[in-house]
């Protein structure tokens, strides 16, 4: 992100943009390789071949700037790409004001073009400075006040020279550069705002898509993409806890389903205040829920086992008087011990869960190593989605 203030100003987002859309909006100006260099080698080829017309020293000016900047924003950018790469921070602040540079260059050339009096070295560098506006409003729309600087250096100079052509028809750009220039800031917002308002329709998606819409937990597909996303989950020892509320559905039919829905908001809330940083909760099922805590071995497990039966155990107040009470079951399954791939995981966990149901529900159950034989050898089949 942009670190300067006069940077910061000009890729500003908005208000209420959150802070990844914000990066995510910076990151779409740097523009690839080959989208530079047909900008770069087209602005630079019209400065030449308007020098080799007009050659006077303010077109021999332009024409060094355009092949001064060019080069130096190559480099920038590539070294941005560079430290991207690395995982460093870019020169985003030196990348922008370049561009602003860049800008205030093909306004300079358009200008002196018009002054020179070749009407064509003029309108060659008229349409190649309209023609890079419609590129920077396409490039650059993520940040609107970046892509307004930028149109109004390139454009603006150009009805300021018109009075001083000589020639009564150039009065007319007096009237069609700020028109054009204010339309395609215009669009530049707008487009802005629908990138915005896209971006944040996707990450809505996305995390309705990896979270239980009830309880705000995650659910399997988010499980799964949580631990896949985790570096190193399984380069240490690791506990999958399989968890169940005993007597949910007495409490659902005894009081319905939107007191139902409410105990499993609180279970659900009282098991993310029990979890430490990097572990993970989702509920899979319709009381279902599992815990994976990293770096956790047995005797750690089976503590933490405990302390959610307890805890999650305690007396539900769901509102106009009523308390439930719910016990809480728990199957245990371990990496090393029984593998490191989730599915199986879940499999060993929701079999040991079974046995703690057998033997008397509100109690945990570790699944007996692979290969060994125990209570997990029983199994159950899986609990079906909610």
């Amino acid at each position: 992100m942009p670190r300067w203030r006069a940077t910061r100003w000009l890729a500003d987002a908005g208000p209420n943009v959150p802070d990844d859309i914000r990066a995510a909006m910076v990151q779409s100006l740097f523009a690839t390789l080959p989208i530079f260099f047909g900008g770069v080698l087209n602005s630079i080829a019209v400065a030449a071949i308007v020098a080799v017309r007009v050659p006077h020293a303010d077109v021999q000016l332009w024409l060094a700037l355009e092949i001064m900047l060019g080069a130096v924003r190559l480099a920038v950018l590539r070294w941005s790409f560079h430290r991207a790469d690395q995982g460093k921070s870019t020169p985003t602040d030196l990348y922008l004001i370049l561009g602003v540079c860049w800008a205030a260059s093909v306004g300079y050339g358009a200008t002196v073009s018009v002054l020179s009096g070749d009407w064509v070295a003029a309108t060659l560098a008229c349409m190649s400075a309209a023609g890079m506006v419609g590129g920077i409003c396409f490039r650059n729309f993520a940040a609107p006040r970046l892509c307004a600087v930028m149109i109004v250096l390139s454009l603006g100079p150009i009805p300021l020279a018109a009075p001083f052509t000589g020639e009564v028809a150039m009065l007319l750009t007096v009237l069609q550069v700020p028109f054009y220039a204010i339309s395609m800031c215009i669009a530049a917002f707008k487009l802005k705002g629908l990138m915005v308002t896209t971006m944040q329709a996707e990450r809505e998606h996305e995390h309705q898509a990896r979270h239980d819409i009830l309880t705000g937990l995650s659910n399997r597909a988010g499980l799964m993409r949580a631990i896949d996303g985790a570096p190193g989950a399984f380069r240490e020892p690791l506990a999958l806890l399989y968890l169940d509320l005993d007597g949910f559905k007495a409490v659902n039919d005894s009081y319905g389903h939107a007191r139902g829905d409410k105990l499993l908001t609180i279970a659900a809330e009282r098991l993310k205040g029990l979890l430490r940083m990097g572990d993970v909760a989702a509920r899979i099922g319709g009381d279902e829920f599992v815990v994976i805590a990293r770096g956790v071995e047995k005797v750690h497990a089976t503590a933490l086992a405990e302390r959610l039966i307890r805890e999650i155990s305690a007396v539900y107040d769901l509102g106009d008087g009523v308390k439930a009470h719910v016990g809480v079951s728990v199957g245990v399954a371990l990496v090393p011990d029984h593998g490191d791939v989730i599915p199986a995981l879940l499999d060993t966990a929701d079999a040991a869960l079974y046995q703690a149901k057998v033997a008397g529900k509100s109690r945990c159950v570790v699944a007996p190593p692979r290969g060994a034989p125990g209570p997990g050898d029983g199994g159950r089949s899986s609990a079906a989605p909610a």
